[in-house]
């Protein structure tokens, strides 16, 4: 049935030596060739994951640090209308008490103008009246004389002219 030939032998024997030096020299270097390149390929793509992890993280940094820059500029913003409605509120409160100083000082130089004026009124309207005076009695006192000079003697009004 079966037999056995030694060519048989020597064939198996063959393939069994030609399949452990194929699995030494060429199976074997082949295998870690793949396994290094799997490892790497696997350490890229970890790589690649960390990388885009990061920068996802730096991103989210970058988008933290505008919110607090836009809330630090809106404070700052806030802040500085704060600071000039109150400058503003200052000025105009100053510019207020200045104008009712200055209005108080008018005023007080319109009544001592007043009164200056007054007093020079009543001391002319004193020396009308003393000039006027002086013309009434003036008057009378040529009419009394020309009157009793007429009385003493008529002549005298001859001498006169």
């Amino acid at each position: 049935m079966l037999q056995l030939n030694m060519n048989l032998v020597y064939t198996i024997i063959n393939l069994i030596v030609l399949f452990l030096l194929l699995r030494h020299f060429l199976i074997k270097p082949v295998s870690d060739i793949m396994e290094k390149r799997r490892q790497m390929i696997a350490d890229g793509l970890q790589g690649a994951q960390d990388a885009q992890s990061d920068a996802q993280k730096m991103k989210q940094e970058y988008e933290d640090a505008l919110k607090g820059a836009k809330l630090e500029s809106a404070a700052i913003v806030e802040k500085a209308r704060s600071e000039a409605k109150t400058e503003y509120d200052r000025i105009v409160s100053e510019a207020g008490s200045k104008a009712g100083d200055l209005l108080e000082a008018a005023k007080e130089n319109v009544r001592i103008e007043r009164e200056k004026t007054m007093k020079d009124l009543q001391t002319q309207i004193a020396g009308l009246a003393m000039a006027s005076a002086e013309k009434i009695v003036g008057d009378k006192e040529q009419n009394i004389y020309d009157q009793f000079l007429g009385e003493v003697g008529g002549t005298d009004e001859d001498t006169d002219k």
